[in-house]
């Protein structure tokens, strides 16, 4: 065991040192690109919250939307500095998450949370074209170069560094990554999310030891919700930029199947699910005569990969569990 954990230090140290010198390496659009997977990384992160308990939000493209236009909307028309922005679009989108997620819930069904959130993400672009003063319609609304845009579109200076804007954002991006991957870890561990994880196995049970279930997931759906809207602005941040085809409604169903493949919660698999969502697009379009330029053919892939994992699923689970040197999964839980 102890040989595994130190592994898993060395395996940690070496990513952190390849993330720091990877902006000096590669070009400004490979950094922009790796800045766009910490932000699907941090809304995946979000989404493990509620899939490890049982639930699931298919709208979480909708979310990080509502993060992006929060932001872009307080900076051009409001003129708020964007970083202070962060932490509101992430109250915006908690409480749209909490909005959808009370009633969806009080009918005591995973499947009504799933397409209620589901409906966020539909309604976002017919949302955005009806208040177009506010969100610049079908045209979007930018803010690059704008006095409260951090470098004003330009380089930025940090810790006597000059960063380009890419570079910036890639920084920015994956420090918050970081640090929600903290706050996600202690979510997992806390009353919140225990409470939700005993009234999978038994609700009476959940009930007779005073855990309100129902509560734990709608906090839950809120928290998850509010991880995506950080991810959009992040997005949002990156582009400088937003309208309503900046995130489609296919990226909600991108993130759910790389959730998914990241085996609910495994860090690196959230990683994994992250390029995925950035790179798959590249990697089938490499097939010769396969037209990317539609949804379908990455949305086939990504189909494809999901029934593979679900297929494969158990002896994923026994071979972490090998490595690890813990009993197999269906054992301990026998036990």
């Amino acid at each position: 065991m102890e040989r595994v954990t130190r592994r898993a230090g060395v395996v940690l140290a070496a990513a952190f040192v390849a993330a720091i010198a990877l902006p000096v390496a590669l070009s400004d659009y490979r950094i922009g690109q790796l800045a766009t997977v910490g932000a699907y990384f941090i809304a995946i992160l979000g989404l493990d919250l509620l899939l490890g308990a049982g639930q699931v939000s298919l709208g979480h493209g909708g979310f990080m939307a509502i993060g992006a236009y929060t932001t872009a909307i307080l900076v051009a028309h409001y003129g708020m500095r964007d970083l202070v922005t962060i932490p509101i679009a992430a109250g915006v989108a908690g409480a749209a998450g909490l909005v959808v997620a009370i009633p969806a819930l009080r009918v005591r069904g995973g499947l009504y949370l799933a397409v209620g959130t589901f409906g966020v993400a539909v309604s976002m672009a017919p949302l955005a074209q009806k208040f177009g003063g506010l969100t610049g319609g079908a045209t979007g609304i930018s803010f690059f170069g704008s006095g409260h845009e951090t470098g004003h579109g330009g380089d930025v200076r940090l810790a006597g560094l000059s960063l380009s804007h890419e570079q910036w954002t890639y920084a920015l991006t994956w420090a918050i990554g970081a640090a929600l991957l903290v706050l996600a870890r202690r979510i997992v561990r806390s009353p919140v999310r225990r409470s939700r994880r005993t009234a999978r196995g038994s609700a009476r049970g959940a009930v007779a030891v005073g855990l309100d279930a129902t509560s734990a997931t709608v906090l839950l759906a809120a928290l998850s919700a509010a991880f995506a809207g950080v991810a959009g602005a992040l997005l949002a941040l990156q582009l400088a930029f937003f309208s309503p085809d900046a995130i489609s409604l296919q990226v909600s169903l991108y993130l759910v199947a790389a959730a998914v493949l990241g085996l609910f919660g495994s860090i690196w698999g959230a990683l994994a699910g992250a390029f995925l969502v950035e790179y798959l697009g590249d990697l089938v379009g490499a097939i010769p005569h396969v037209d990317t330029s539609r949804p379908g053919p990455t949305t086939f892939a990504f189909g494809v990969l999901l029934v593979a994992l679900v297929l494969a699923y158990p002896l994923a689970r026994w071979g972490a569990a090998a490595v690890a040197g813990r009993k197999p999964p269906w054992r301990r839980e026998r036990s």
